[in-house]
C-alpha cells in the first residue's frame, strides 16, 4: 500500500494542454497514415490485451481511441480477435493465469506481428515485479518490439509507441 501511495505522490496530476493548430502535426499524421498504408496495405488492426493491469493504461488507450486523437482517421482500428491483428498492445504485469492466454494470443496473430508493451508494469513489472502470482514484464513471456513507459503513459506517448513500432517494421 505504501508503494502505491508513494507512486501517486511521485507522479502527481497528469493533464494535457489542448493542442494548438499545427502544420507539423498534420504532416506527421499524413506520414503515419502513409506508413500504415505502405506496411499493412490499408488499416492497422490493433488487439489490446490486459495481462493483469490495474486498468490505468486501459483508460489512456480508450482516450487514444476517442475523437480528440482520431486514430480511426489515421487508419488505426481496434479488433476483437488476434487473428485479425497486426499489432498487440499489452498492458500490466503478466499474471500467472494470463501467461498461457498471452502466448496463445501472440501465436494467433499473423505475421508480421508487432508487440507494444504499455505502462511501467508491462515494461519492467512495475510495483508488482516478479512473484508467485506474476511473471513480471511482458518480454518474459513474449517478444516485445517497443516499450512505452509511464504510469500510465499519456495518449501521445502511446501513439508515439505505435508509430515507432510501425517505423521499425518498415
Amino acid at each position: 500500500m505504501y508503494q502505491i501511495l508513494k507512486q501517486i505522490v511521485k507522479t502527481g496530476i497528469k493533464t494535457e494542454t489542448p493542442p494548438q493548430a499545427d502544420e507539423a502535426m498534420r504532416l506527421q499524421a499524413q506520414r503515419l497514415q502513409q506508413e500504415i498504408l505502405d506496411v499493412f496495405r490499408g488499416a492497422l488492426a490493433i488487439r489490446q490485451v490486459d495481462a493483469g493491469s490495474c486498468n490505468g493504461c486501459e483508460l489512456e488507450i480508450h482516450a487514444v481511441n476517442n475523437a480528440y486523437y482520431n486514430i480511426e482517421g489515421l487508419g488505426i482500428k481496434f479488433v476483437a480477435s488476434p487473428r485479425h491483428a497486426d499489432l498487440l498492445l499489452v498492458t500490466g504485469p503478466v499474471s500467472r493465469h494470463m501467461e498461457v492466454a498471452l502466448k496463445r494470443t501472440y501465436d494467433a496473430a499473423p505475421e508480421p506481428k508487432l508487440v507494444v508493451a504499455i505502462g511501467d508494469c508491462a515494461c519492467d513489472g512495475g510495483i508488482f515485479g516478479e512473484s508467485y502470482a506474476s511473471c513480471g514484464k511482458v518480454s518474459n513471456v513474449i517478444p516485445v518490439d517497443v516499450v512505452v513507459s509511464g504510469c500510465p503513459p499519456t495518449p501521445t506517448a502511446i501513439l508515439q509507441g505505435i508509430l515507432t513500432a510501425i517505423s521499425a517494421k518498415k
